[in-house]
């Protein structure tokens, strides 16, 4: 049996009284759990939320002021993929934001891809960007989410974006299946905020599935029929890229 001993002589713990003993450094580095804001989302595997909590413990400790920190990307799907964690970072300061990759990296062993953003360019790009609303759409933020956001349609900014799915016409056999399936909710996105259509992971594999008859697992792991796909990819392209230019056609008379 341990013995702790009290010396006689000591200030504000007259004999008697009862005290709780507990070990100084285990009290030093006790951290508060902090409450974690779910969107899209209802859990998530216990090893994925502890690297959440890690990175947001470090970041604390690189950047002094930030206005939040919201993780997307598909590390938030469920298995245990953990290589594509996007991480958004509100601040209305700069911040060397290699410095930061480079402890998270060092420290958990993932590397991340960090946008350090202002609010106010951030409700920009929600309001303008559909890539924006879907990858908020799904997402695990530190500090509560409040955005009220009224939609604005840039055609010749989608013009720009639906521009980058075009690799998937030309270049397909040597685009991996995580990429042909990045390009294409790329091109579904656009087409649903043309549409004034809700913008989500969810909205946009439900209508993948439909179109294409097969899961978003299926075209990521590649097990694609080449003719098939690209068949209705150029049509689904196409049609947008028409309804792009016919509106960017009116706005320059």
């Amino acid at each position: 049996m341990d013995q702790i001993y009290i010396p006689k002589n000591r200030t504000g713990f007259p004999i008697g009284n009862y005290v709780i003993v507990t070990p100084v450094m285990s009290s030093l580095n006790s951290k508060k759990i902090e409450k974690l804001y779910f969107y899209g989302l209802k859990s998530l595997e216990p090893i994925k939320l502890t690297v959440i909590k890690e990175i947001f413990n470090i970041i604390d400790k690189k950047m002094e002021n930030y206005g939040n920190i919201i993780v997307t990307g598909s590390f938030l799907e469920k298995g245990f993929g953990f290589n594509d964690i996007d991480i958004l970072i509100i601040s209305e300061e700069k911040a060397n934001i290699e410095i930061v990759k480079e402890y998270i990296v060092n420290q958990i062993g993932i590397k991340p891809h960090i946008i350090l953003i202002d609010n106010k360019s951030l409700i920009e790009g929600l309001s303008t960007d559909p890539l924006y609303l879907s990858m908020l759409s799904r997402c695990i933020s530190k500090k509560r989410l409040i955005y009220n956001v009224k939609t604005k349609i840039n055609y010749k900014l989608l013009d720009l974006q639906l521009l980058k799915s075009k690799i998937v016409i030309d270049n397909f056999d040597i685009l991996s299946g995580n990429e042909k399936y990045y390009y294409l909710q790329n091109i579904i996105a656009i087409k649903l905020f043309l549409e004034s259509k809700k913008v989500s992971k969810d909205s946009i594999n439900k209508i993948i599935e439909n179109l294409f008859k097969m899961s978003k697992d299926k075209i990521k792991q590649n097990l694609i029929d080449k003719k098939e796909f690209i068949e209705k990819y150029k049509q689904i392209y196409n049609k947008t890229f028409k309804h792009i230019m016919e509106h960017i056609g009116h706005e320059s008379k």
